[in-house]
């Protein structure tokens, strides 16, 4: 049996409720960068590309630099959903490349912070990024994989949107070991809250075999 459609489009990430409150600002800017003639894949490219220079500048230290980097390449992850929908052409491949990009990205700024921490020698925060990253994949997959076996899983503490509000400011302030210690607890907690909630789903026997 489905899950209950209703609760799965009631539930709303904080991505989703962001996209929501600037959907006035995302909708012109989107507009424009239609008719400049830009694809929406090109634009999540364009993202991609700019997260890949901010992790080389975090591998260098420069986190300064590099999160105000991270933080200009965050609304490139609405614009290209914005476009798609303005032009009339949201489909399901275009939100898989978005979904994969966007892991991606995590990984592009979590591999540059292992490389720097590597290179200091400091094992500890290297173990961070790999349990911060770590999480991080693991919220996403169990969500992917909870809704191809037609359960919901978009609960969570620390999804998306709220490990890049984290993230970033740690960076700026150049304190990425806070940030990267309240990720790697927090999102495999979101990751545990996920994989419990889709068990009690299967016991109530929503999904399918």
């Amino acid at each position: 049996m489905r899950v209950d459609e209703r609760a799965r489009s009631t539930r709303l990430t904080l991505t989703d409720l962001m996209r929501a409150w600037f959907k006035f600002v995302l909708d012109p800017i989107g507009g424009f960068l239609n008719r400049l003639g830009l694809m929406p894949n090109t634009v999540t490219l364009i993202g991609l590309a700019g997260t890949l220079v901010a992790s080389i500048l975090l591998a260098r230290g420069n986190f300064l630099v590099g999160g105000i980097l991270v933080f200009a390449m965050g609304p490139i992850d609405a614009l290209d959903g914005t476009m798609a929908r303005l032009r009339g052409e949201a489909t399901e491949f275009g939100a898989f490349v978005d979904s994969v990009t966007d892991r991606y990205a995590e990984l592009l700024i979590f591999g540059g912070l292992l490389v720097y921490f590597l290179g200091q020698g400091d094992i500890l925060a290297a173990t961070l990024v790999f349990a911060a990253a770590a999480g991080s994949v693991l919220v996403s997959y169990v969500k992917a994989r909870a809704e191809g076996l037609h359960f919901e899983a978009k609960l969570g503490l620390l999804t998306r949107m709220e490990r890049y509000l984290v993230i970033v400011p740690s960076l700026i302030l150049g304190y990425p070991k806070v940030g990267l210690w309240i990720i790697a607890i927090l999102a495999n907690l979101t990751a545990m809250q996920r994989i419990l909630h889709v068990r009690r789903q299967a016991r109530s026997g929503k999904g399918n075999p």
